[in-house]
C-alpha cells in the first residue's frame, strides 16, 4: 500500500515541530533534551499534550515558555521518574555476591547512581551495602534532573501498595533479612528507615550537562541509556569512564550496551548477563 500524499512531510513537520520545542526549552529553561531518543519522546510528548490538553505541539511550547508550572508538569512526561525497588533482582544478586567483595579491597567508596529517578534504586544497594557490611563507609551520590523526583528520594516514602513486588525483588536478590526491617508503614505508605539516608547524597545533575563531579568506584546507571541518541549515550559514557578509579564498575540496564558505542574499548565486561562493566 502506498503512502498517502504528504505523509512524509507530516513527519518532517512534526520532527520540525520537536526540535523547536527542545531548543526553547533548553533555552528558557536549561534543561537539555536534544539528544534524547526521537521515538521515545515523540510518545512522552504525545502523553503530555494529552494531559495538559494542548492541541498541537506549538501550543505546547507557548504554553511551557509561558508558564514555569506547564513546565514543571512536561518535565514529569520527558524523564519519565519511574523505578522500583531490587528492579532485576538478579543485578543486585551479582552486586552482593561478586562486586561488593571487590568494593571491600577499597578503604572507603564512593558511588554514583545517575538518573536515580525518586530513589528506589539508590535505597536498594544502601541495603545491600547495609547487609553486606560496606555501608558505612560508603557514599552514594544518587542524581537526576528531576526536581520533582529527587525530592521524593529525599522523603524516603513509597506508596504501601508497592511494597508487595518490592518484597519479592529483595527476597529474590539475596536479601537476608525480613524487607518489612527497613520500613514502618503509616498512612498507606511507606516510610523508609532513616539510617539507609544517611550515606546517600541526592543532588541535581544533567548527564547532557554536566560534568563530572567526584572519583567514584562504581557507577550505575540502569535503564536510561536507552532513552538517549548515540551521541548523548557516548557522552554519558564519557563522563562515567572519567568518573571511575582505576578498575571501577559500571552498572547498566539489560537492554543497554557499550559495544557500539567510542568506549567499547575502554571498559570489559565482568559480569556480562547483568551489564556489569569495569574500566579498563
Amino acid at each position: 500500500m502506498e503512502a498517502a500524499a504528504g505523509d512524509g512531510d507530516n513527519g518532517c513537520h512534526a520532527d520540525s515541530e520537536m526540535h523547536q520545542l527542545m531548543e526553547a526549552i533548553y533555552l528558557q529553561y536549561s534543561y537539555d533534551f536534544r539528544d534524547y531518543s526521537g521515538a521515545s519522546q515523540k510518545r512522552r510528548v504525545g502523553q503530555a499534550l494529552a494531559h495538559l490538553a494542548c492541541p498541537t505541539i506549538p501550543a505546547l511550547q507557548a504554553g511551557v515558555l509561558r508558564d514555569p508550572g506547564m513546565f514543571a508538569q512536561l518535565l514529569q512526561y520527558l524523564t519519565i521518574p519511574v523505578s522500583e525497588m531490587f528492579r532485576d533482582p538478579t543485578f543486585f544478586l551479582a552486586l552482593r555476591q561478586q562486586v561488593i567483595p571487590r568494593l571491600h579491597t577499597y578503604p572507603s567508596v564512593k558511588v554514583w547512581i545517575a538518573g536515580c529517578s525518586t530513589g528506589e534504586e539508590a535505597y536498594s544497594l544502601a541495603i545491600v551495602l547495609k547487609e553486606e557490611g560496606l555501608l558505612e563507609r560508603t557514599q552514594i551520590y544518587a542524581t537526576d534532573i528531576n526536581p520533582h523526583s529527587l525530592d521524593k528520594a529525599r522523603q524516603g516514602i513509597f506508596p504501601l501498595g508497592s511494597i508487595k513486588g518490592h518484597t519479592a525483588n529483595y527476597q529474590k536478590s539475596g536479601g537476608k533479612q525480613a524487607f518489612s526491617d527497613y520500613y514502618c508503614a503509616a498512612y498507606n505508605a511507606a516510610i523508609l528507615d532513616k539510617s539507609l539516608r544517611e550515606n546517600i547524597t541526592f543532588a541535581d545533575h544533567s548527564l547532557a550537562t554536566d560534568s563530572v563531579f567526584s572519583e567514584t568506584q562504581m557507577v550505575l546507571c540502569r535503564n536510561v541509556l536507552i532513552y538517549f541518541n548515540q551521541k548523548l549515550q557516548d557522552r554519558a559514557l564519557g563522563l562515567f569512564h572519567e568518573s571511575l578509579s582505576h578498575r571501577g564498575l559500571l552498572g547498566l540496564g539489560r537492554k543497554e550496551s557499550i559495544d557500539f558505542s567510542d568506549y567499547a574499548t575502554r571498559f570489559e565486561a565482568v559480569i556480562k548477563p547483568e551489564r556489569i562493566f569495569r574500566k579498563l
